[in-house]
Parts: structure tokens; sequence; C-alpha cells
């Protein structure tokens, strides 16, 4: 079998793990093993075996058995991906085995927006402010919403695509939103309102796909319904930019941010407004996007290709459209820092 396995959980349906598969075709001629992840998540009947510096991949049930000297692992939902971070810890030591997806603790930071807040701070990067709630009473939340200007983002710490987020400029909004959480079992952030519209006042942020020091690829999110969040999976319309639309400071705090949390890829949202700031970086952007194939999804896989065998990756700094003709639920830790304001 071929010792390049792409890793996904099959029971997302974002599309990335085709697009994966066939980008690895395109580079090497050849099929990778597609696997699982859900049989590698703790509990999963997915076996790993060592064999001095080889390790093998095996699920019994689908006569799997590999032996991958690269191995691509993507399309992990947030809310599973602390059930392979045992996986990752064990891949992880093997020093001949490639992998931009091994390093479990950037995927918590990213993952956790508690944690990501927190790295932001450390590293100086530019974030509208925020602070981290954890059932609160309904006095807790309303002394945070006036500190933080009573116009602000209610969006829990772990989450993807925009759901259960907030526009909270009431107190008959803030009530609702301290109702909704306390049914979850999570913490979440109250975030200041970056006021991020354009002349028209639309909504309006980009998302900017980095890897290592290289930015791939720039979309223009616009988002007509200003209390809705302003990504396409809550309706905002995509528009895909050449990179050097943005300025070169966005670009360079795109990057900053990514590798602020320990990420060597990632998707960062981030708007111009307050001399630039980030809201988030994703671990898993979506690859099958228009035009993302060339400009990330065959990037990313040249970069497994390409990574020094040592677990930490040197990045290729291949032009994102050449290429060779064919031959991240974390729960919640209560033990966790409150983020300063």
């Amino acid at each position: 079998m071929s010792e390049i396995a792409v890793m996904t959980d099959h029971g997302s349906t974002e599309g990335s793990s085709a697009e994966l598969v066939r980008a690895v075709q395109l580079v090497t001629g050849t099929a990778p093993t597609v696997l699982d992840a859900r049989d590698f998540y703790d509990g999963g009947e997915g076996h790993v075996r060592t064999h001095g510096s080889r390790v093998s991949l095996e699920v019994p049930s689908a006569g799997v058995s590999i032996q991958p000297s690269v191995l691509i692992v993507y399309e992990i939902p947030p809310a599973d991906r602390h059930r392979l971070r045992r996986f990752q810890v064990v891949m992880a030591g093997h020093g001949r085995l490639r992998s931009l997806g091994l390093d479990a603790q950037p995927w918590r930071t990213a993952t956790d927006k508690h944690l990501m807040v927190a790295r932001f701070l450390d590293h100086g990067v530019r974030q509208m402010e925020s602070r981290f709630l954890d059932r609160p009473t309904y006095t807790q939340a309303l002394a945070a919403f006036e500190h933080l200007g009573a116009d602000v983002w209610a969006r829990p710490a772990i989450g993807f695509g925009g759901r259960d987020v907030h526009h909270i400029d009431s107190l008959d909004r803030l009530r609702t939103a301290v109702d909704f959480y306390a049914g979850t079992d999570c913490g979440w952030l109250l975030t200041r309102d970056a006021r991020n519209f354009d002349p028209h006042g639309r909504r309006h942020q980009y998302r900017v796909v980095v890897l290592g020091d290289q930015v791939l690829r720039v979309c223009e999110h616009i988002q007509d319904n200003p209390d809705v969040p302003c990504n396409e999976a809550q309706g905002a319309v995509s528009t895909v930019l050449p990179v050097d639309a943005l300025p070169r400071e966005l670009l360079d705090l795109a990057i900053t941010a990514t590798a602020a949390v320990g990420l060597p890829f990632g998707g960062v949202d981030l708007v111009p407004h307050h001399g630039g700031v980030v809201f988030e970086v994703n671990v898993h952007p979506v690859l099958d996007v228009p035009g993302g194939f060339d400009t990330v999804t065959v990037p990313y896989v040249l970069a497994h290709l390409e990574a020094d065998h040592d677990p930490t990756i040197t990045l290729s700094r291949r032009r994102p459209t050449e290429h060779p003709h064919p031959a991240e639920q974390i729960r919640c830790d209560p033990g966790q820092p409150e983020i300063p304001t």
C-alpha cells in the first residue's frame, strides 16, 4: 500500500478529505491510503504498532495495515479533537513520519478560544478585548457586558462555523445568552464588537489562509445582517481576492497570529479596523472552496512531502500555484486562568 495516508473524520461532510486525496494523486501519481480518524479516537478500533523508528496503523475490520512515511490529518471536528490527542502524542514520537498534524497542543490552543485569546495577549497579537465566563450569574455577565461597552459578541469557547454565537447590544439579548449558555457544558466569551462595517453598513472581514510564513489565499466576507457572524456558514458572501489585495501589515498579522498559537497552517479571521485585529485562527479551514485546490490544498500536501523527518517542520517556499506534473470537544478546564483585560 501507499506510504502516504490521509486521515479525516468520515462523519464530517465538509469535503476536505476528497480534495486532499485528489491533491496527493496529482502530486505523486499514486492514491493515498484513506483512514477514518474515528478509528483512532480514544476507544476506537484502530491499532498503532511500533517497529523501531517506523509505525504501523491498523484497522482490522477494514483490512488496513500501513506503515506511512507521510500522514495528513485533517477535517477533525473541534468537539472531537481531544479524542485524537493521545494518538497524536504517540505518532509524534516517530521521527521518520512526516506530518503537520501531530502537535496536539496548538490544536488545543486554537480550538479553545479561551486559550487562544490568552495566547494572543501573550504574543501581542491585536484583538478585541474579551472576558471569559463559565456559568456566570446574570450580575457577573452584566458586569462584563458593561465593561466591554454594552455591544459585544458571545461565542462558545469550543465551537465552529459561527454556531451558537450571539450579538448582544441590549439587556434582553444578554439575558437570552446567559440562559442559552447555562444549558451547555462549556464556558463562553464576551468580546467587544469590532464595528467592522464597510461603507454600505455591512459586516466585513477577511479569511486569510497561512502556511508557515506564506499567505496562500485571501477571501473577503460580506454579511448583510449585522447580528449574524460574518462567515460563509452563516450566509456571508465570500469573494476570493488576490493575496496582494491586502496591505502587507494585515498579511503579516495573519502569519503572526498563526505562529502565536503554534500552528504551521491555519485560516485566520481578521478585520482591518482598529489597525487590524484578529478574531481567531482555524485549525482546519475548509479546502473545498473556489480556487482552493491549487492555491491551498496542493501546497499543503507538498509541505508534508517536503518536510523534515523531524517533527519540527520546515515548510517549503514553493509558490502556491507551482506543483509538479503527476508522477480541531476539548472539555472546558475550570482551572484555566482568567483572561486578563
